[in-house]
């Protein structure tokens, strides 16, 4: 993590070992829609979400103090924490773990695959990053292999159109707090505190919320339910946040997005592995039209 504004020299030439990070954090986020569909069948969307944010909030905070590392400062190191809290937490999760209760854990995880080119659109504009024509055909490529895989699945009745609508809805979150923490250039100390305050905002919106529509929750009494949430609120809420926090810090945020096209791709093996769901050979090819595009956009950049 560095301090300061990133700039274009910074991000264009990842090493081997940056790429691979990325490559990490993308397999831990596609991994995440499986446990969560799991653990959905038993409890209620707020009460899933809102719990593990209650328990990784609190656990990044004490590691944090215990490494003696900063916690934020001044009214816009705090103001950022809490607006991405709302953004990544409430806006983005919230509304894809409601939409996960009628979507495939694939087409979650092809849906979440859109924000590259959301932010390919608004870069330039809001954090001066201005692709290359070649980054852009690249994000393009990918977001049609992503529409094509969409589109031969559609007609597949656990996906409601209006869960679809939800889903899109949750990305412009994911977007959003990308560009407010660009902007913000938290310095590395402070990483892992400020994402402990973003859990924890989080949390303090979803249990109330949870509380009031679903009310008090029925445990769920086999071990896959609470398997499946541990590792949701390790892994994803705890590691995979601050690896991507991490990332994006260190690279251009659009070419860096653009490895989320990678997520249909690991969200539909990991969904036909652990649930069972079907693959078809239009999923392989959107797939390899995605790689395309993923290709394109880190080679305009090296």
């Amino acid at each position: 993590m560095t301090s300061g504004a990133i700039t274009q020299n910074d991000a264009v030439r990842p090493a081997a070992g940056h790429v691979a990070l990325v490559l990490l954090y993308i397999f831990l986020w596609s991994s995440g829609f499986a446990p969560s569909r799991v653990v959905l069948r038993e409890v209620p969307a707020l009460w899933v979400l809102g719990a593990r944010l209650a328990i990784a909030g609190p656990l990044l905070l004490v590691v944090a103090r215990m490494r003696g590392l900063e916690m934020p400062r001044t009214r816009r190191q705090w103001g950022t924490a809490v607006a991405v809290g709302v953004l990544v937490n409430v806006v983005y999760l919230g509304l894809l773990y409601v939409a996960l209760h009628d979507l495939s854990s694939g087409m979650a995880a092809i849906i979440a695959s859109t924000n590259p080119l959301v932010l390919a659109m608004i870069a330039p504009a809001l954090l001066g990053e201005t692709p290359k024509r070649a980054t852009v055909l690249g994000i393009v490529i990918g977001f049609a292999g992503v529409a094509f895989t969409m589109w031969s699945r559609v007609g597949n009745a656990l996906e409601r159109p209006q869960s679809i609508a939800v889903a899109f809805v949750s990305v412009l979150g994911l977007v959003a707090s990308t560009v407010v923490y660009k902007r913000a250039a938290y310095p590395p100390r402070m990483v892992m505190a400020a994402t402990g305050v973003q859990l924890l905002v989080g949390s303090a919106i979803l249990l109330p919320a949870a509380m009031v529509v679903n009310g008090v929750p029925t445990l769920p009494h086999d071990v896959a339910p609470w398997l499946s949430f541990a590792y949701l609120t390790l892994v994803m809420s705890v590691g995979a946040s601050l690896l991507w926090f991490w990332l994006l810090a260190h690279g251009d945020a659009t070419r860096l997005s653009a490895f989320y096209f990678l997520v249909p791709v690991f969200g539909l093996a990991i969904g036909h592995l652990l649930l069972g769901e079907v693959v078809t050979g239009r999923d392989a090819l959107g797939a390899i039209v995605i790689a395309v595009g993923i290709s394109l956009a880190q080679r305009a950049g090296a």
